[in-house]
């Protein structure tokens, strides 16, 4: 059986994913510290702009706000008890958008339920057990189902265990889900996962999921090479890329994104060739990225697989490899981290 994701990626060759929630609600007047999704009920108007605008920019694929949607994010809150209904809500936003954007354009587009870590380290690093993580991404998962979600989207995940934990508690509503971590600055998640890694142990997860990649991270170019390693370990995946709007810095009390329109333009092509047939952007990136992204997607013939060389010509040195050019093989490991290239965790 196909699922929706394989179906329309059938019928398009590739599917052009949204951009940051986060930064584009902060944008709006989300300020640091609050819950983005008490928004989903205290300021929908604002959210459902997001998706609209994002849509508008060609996203195939709008992310609902609900990241930090498990009953132990919205802890730090206080609305713990409120996850069904807030998951249902900010599922109900995406899917209003959707409906009303196919409806004026006839362009079908699919809503994915966010789910993103609960914040918890498992036991024995710390308290989260195997069960009471299946049970509160379950409870994310039934209330983005009961909104309208057409498939669920574990993202900018850690460690193996959180994923298998999201997987099997997605896989109680029975809706497709893909799943995508996020790679920092020696080429690894937090917990020591390579992108080749992950890619493996994606295979054996069960139910198994409809599309793997990655997301946020560092840079275009550090995603880029991620890419190249996990559709190196299996090419026949379906590779989702959503990196960052260029590297973040702090600047003046504010995180700013390096990235331009052109630039992000630039590692949609790469990424493609790299074999990701979902791309989008993460932190920092704006419903006019998603637009430069889309543009240049639009009828591109995917070129040769990409090369450390040309990785570096186009968007710079991933992972600090500018000394390993001769000779070397992207996406065969960490270099050395590089302290201005620290990433943020969260997608925002």
């Amino acid at each position: 059986m196909t699922d929706c994701l394989t179906e329309l990626l059938a019928a398009r060759g590739h599917l052009i994913a949204d951009g940051a929630m986060g930064t584009n609600l902060f944008a709006l007047g989300l300020e640091t510290g609050d819950s983005p999704e008490l928004w989903n009920v205290e300021h929908p108007d604002r959210v459902a702009t997001v998706h609209r605008d994002f849509l508008t920019a060609g996203s195939d694929i709008v992310l609902t706000n609900s990241f930090g949607g498990t009953r132990h994010r919205l802890k730090l809150h206080g609305a713990q008890d409120r996850a069904g209904e807030l998951n249902a809500a900010a599922a109900r936003i995406a899917r209003a958008a959707a409906d009303t954007h196919a409806a004026g354009t006839g362009r079908r587009a699919l809503v994915a339920g966010s789910m993103g870590p609960t914040g918890e380290l498992f036991v024995p690093l710390g308290n989260l057990t195997m069960d009471d993580a299946v049970d509160a991404f379950a409870e994310q998962a039934a209330g983005l189902a009961e909104g309208g979600a057409d498939l669920l989207w574990v993202e900018t995940m850690s460690a193996p265990e959180e994923v298998s934990a999201a997987v099997a508690g997605a896989a109680r509503t029975g809706l497709p889900t893909v799943v995508t971590m996020t790679f920092d600055t020696n080429g690894r998640t937090m917990m020591g996962l390579t992108p080749g890694d992950f890619a493996t142990f994606a295979r054996g997860l069960s139910p198994a999921p409809a599309a793997i990649g990655a997301n946020c991270g560092i840079g275009p170019a550090e995603l880029t090479d991620s890419i190249l390693a996990i559709t190196a370990a299996d090419p026949a995946a379906i590779v989702v890329a959503k990196g960052n709007c260029g590297i973040p810095q702090y600047v003046e009390g504010q995180i700013v994104y390096s990235g331009s329109p052109e630039a992000m333009a630039a590692y949609a092509r790469l990424v493609r060739d790299a074999g990701a047939r979902i791309v989008g952007g993460c932190c920092g990136s704006t419903a006019v990225h998603v637009k430069a992204i889309a543009d240049a997607l639009a009828g591109y013939v995917p070129g040769d697989r990409p090369d450390l060389a040309r990785v570096t010509e186009v968007l710079g040195a991933p992972w600090a490899k500018s000394g390993r050019l001769a000779g070397s093989d992207i996406g065969d490991g960490p270099g050395e981290e590089t302290e201005r290239r620290r990433s943020r965790r969260r997608r925002s």
